[in-house]
């Protein structure tokens, strides 16, 4: 049985003549134009489904007889196939009018005429080569060596020389019937011919089934550069239709990539790591514009997420299952790990490049489809990274970007094709998406709000210590979410005050760009009101303002969001800027008189992403590894952030869900098992059915 494809909502008329044209072809049979009206409708119905093949009567042959024959002996039957494209809001809709067809697949699609035909490409390569004297086969072979499924014979080249011979150029587009083939010549097209870059500023394009494409919508958002206000570019509320389109290609992906070999992805993940490396200045570049950060954090940002592709290059051995041979008698059992489907994530704005890379990597090379929602305040790494994965051979819809704010977010929480859901972003976001998506039955990881904290014993080294604890509170201007934020001095702050100060008065506070910057500005206007707010209350409850940097002006960058390092001492547990997460280059001091003091202040903190001990007391560092109730231990390290082949480990509120990030857990998040039981032995003749449980 033929069935009929899939209805859907497509960017464009050729993206659904392909859908439509794609999966006849695995069906059985082929598709062409039945009516047009290219900027409204177009109707595509069966190719058996036109008149009569034309057969020539004999001279002694009636009418009647002629008729009879052709009744029995015709192959067109006049199929009442038919499919109904229609542009409704920007977007082609598509529709099943008659999903029936009254005759046979055909057995081999390769039979077929439209087989032979050649694409555009092609056509031109023959006019190059027919100009430069070749003969018809010499050609043939030249287009074989680039499409060894070529199916044209030389007659066929020379019918194309013929018509380029008399100059009829309008020789027709014909689109290869195998859907890799196409999806590589769309991939080529989208990367070279951008066209969302030529406004200024550019509009930030989405990813649809392997195009870039202009929003429909007329809402926008102005990403700014943090350093001078300029507007970067501008980022689309997308609309629901287009985000139901891009569902609908990952959906459509997910069959043949779920089927494409594992050494088949690893190979786009090692090209794809490739492109990374060759790009990475411009990464770096735009991130800086749009996020603010140094050039240094930029490409500490970028590698960091590299790391989480280089991890997806070796996935094969990580998803290998378990074999158990002779479970029962000539019985034996194994267990797999399948890709779910469609997977989404939502990234916040501290890492444009990392956290991107921490998702759709091992999402897509462990065999699912993707959904991407970047944050609306840089989106332009996230935006170019899936360029690199579309020019490495990410086939069409495997990758999909959609941009937007709440209404996006609900969108991928409620959708029923999304299968899981990946978040990192602020506690209360994260406590949202991780309730509304749960309700539906979604596999959720909601990474959220962190207080990390470093407790330092009398007896830590000085030096190592303090340039630690500054790098660590005041690297990428605090806005990252294993930022130490809070230091609890064991035996008291005035051995340690003074030279905390001198270190962090060093910093130098510049436009990301700058060769001498060391802190860049944080993200938005709002977000340094927010910082200065919360100083503001810890002064105004008690702390010592030991060191202010609100008020820190840089020169030519006037109107920058700049704030410089800013240590508040004598903090106490009921303070509001201890209960609140500070994102920014803020230092909270605080005192304990024991390690067991310290230790409590860390465990009652409703925040668990991580904590780190400074001593040179192996006691202490084992008590404080064993009792502290965080995800993450540092010992002697100021941000005990994980590589991508241990898992992200985050507890306490700061994480929900069963399975976090990176690792073999993150593995497991985007795969379900699946165990099978096989019997191959002869079974004895018997009429008799065994209702007794399996066993040896």
């Amino acid at each position: 049985m033929m069935l009929p494809p899939s209805p859907g909502t497509f960017v464009d008329r050729e993206e659904l003549i392909q859908h439509v044209g794609d999966f006849a072809v695995s069906q059985g049979y082929v598709v062409t134009i039945k009516q047009s009206k290219r900027d409204r409708v177009v109707v595509l119905g069966c190719d058996r489904g036109g008149v009569y093949r034309n057969r020539r009567k004999s001279a002694d042959e009636s009418s009647a007889e002629c008729t009879r024959r052709r009744k029995t002996g015709t192959r067109l039957t006049n199929c009442p196939f038919e499919a109904v494209g229609k542009k409704d809001d920007g977007l082609w809709v598509l529709t099943i009018k008659n999903g029936t067809h009254n005759h046979e697949p055909i057995k081999d699609i390769s039979e077929h005429p439209s087989a032979r035909r050649f694409t555009e490409r092609e056509i031109l390569i023959i006019k190059e080569m027919t100009e430069a004297g070749l003969k018809p086969r010499q050609i043939l072979k030249r287009l074989r060596q680039s499409n060894p499924d070529l199916l044209s014979t030389p007659k066929h080249v020379y019918n194309v020389k013929a018509k380029l011979r008399q100059g009829n150029m309008t020789v027709r587009n014909f689109k290869s019937l195998g859907p890799q083939k196409s999806a590589v010549r769309n991939n080529y097209l989208a990367v070279t011919k951008p066209s969302w870059r030529q406004r200024n500023p550019p509009r930030v394009p989405n990813l649809i089934g392997g195009r870039f494409v202009d929003s429909q919508s007329f809402t926008s958002i102005d990403v700014l550069n943090p350093a001078t206000q300029r507007v970067v570019s501008q980022v689309p509320i997308t609309t629901i239709e287009e985000f139901k389109a891009a569902v609908f290609a990952a959906k459509r992906a997910f069959p043949l990539w779920q089927n494409t070999p594992i050494v088949t992805r690893q190979r786009i993940m090692f090209k794809f790591q490739e492109l990374i490396h060759r790009d990475i200045d411009k990464l770096a570049r735009i991130i800086t514009a749009e996020h603010g950060k140094t050039l240094k954090d930029a490409y500490g940002d970028v590698l960091r997420g590299l790391e989480e592709v280089e991890h997806a290059c070796g996935l094969a051995t990580l998803q290998i299952g378990e074999f158990v041979s002779n479970v029962s008698n000539g019985t034996d059992s194994y267990s797999i790990r399948e890709p779910l489907g469609v997977c989404a994530g939502i990234c916040p704005f501290d890492f444009p490049a990392m956290i991107p890379l921490w998702m759709f990597p091992i999402s897509v090379t462990c065999g699912n489809t993707f959904i991407l929602k970047p944050s609306e305040k840089d989106p332009g790494a996230a935006v170019m990274l899936a360029e690199l994965a579309v020019e490495a051979g990410l086939p069409n819809g495997v990758l999909n970007i959609v941009h937007g704010t709440n209404d996006i977010v609900n969108a991928i929480c409620d959708d029923d094709d999304i299968k899981a859901v990946s978040f990192v972003g602020p506690n209360a976001a994260g406590a949202y998406v991780y309730a509304r998506a749960s309700t539906k039955g979604k596999r959720i990881q909601s990474n959220v709000g962190a207080k990390n904290h470093a407790v330092v014993m009398p007896d830590a080294s000085v030096e190592a210590t303090l340039n630690a604890l500054v790098a660590a509170g005041f690297g990428a201007a605090g806005q990252k979410c294993m930022a130490l934020s809070t230091v609890v001095f064991v035996g008291g702050l005035n051995p340690w005050e003074d030279k905390l100060v001198e270190h962090a008065k060093a910093i130098k506070v510049n436009e990301g760009t700058e060769s001498d910057a060391d802190l860049g500005p944080v993200i938005s206007k709002q977000a340094k009101e927010q910082i200065c707010r919360l100083v503001q209350t810890g002064v105004d409850t008690g702390a010592k303002l030991v060191l202010d940097g609100r008020n820190i002006v840089v020169p030519g960058y006037e109107h920058g969001n700049f704030i410089g390092p800013t240590i508040l001492s004598n903090v106490t547990i009921n303070m509001e800027c201890y209960k609140e997460e500070f994102f920014g280059p803020v230092l909270l001091c605080m005192r304990a008189e024991s390690i067991e003091e310290a230790i409590n202040v860390v465990n009652r903190n409703k925040y668990g992403n991580g904590a780190s001990i400074f001593t040179t007391s192996g006691v202490a560092a084992r008590k404080f590894q064993t009792e502290i109730e965080v995800g993450q231990v540092g010992i002697n390290v100021p941000i005990s952030v994980p590589l991508p082949f241990s898992s992200f480990t985050s507890c306490k509120p700061s994480f929900a869900g069963d399975l976090n990030l990176d690792g073999k857990a993150g593995i497991q998040f985007y795969t379900r098992g699946k165990t099978v039981t096989q019997q191959w032995k002869d079974l004895p003749g018997s009429n008799d059915a065994s209702l007794a449980m399996a066993s040896s």
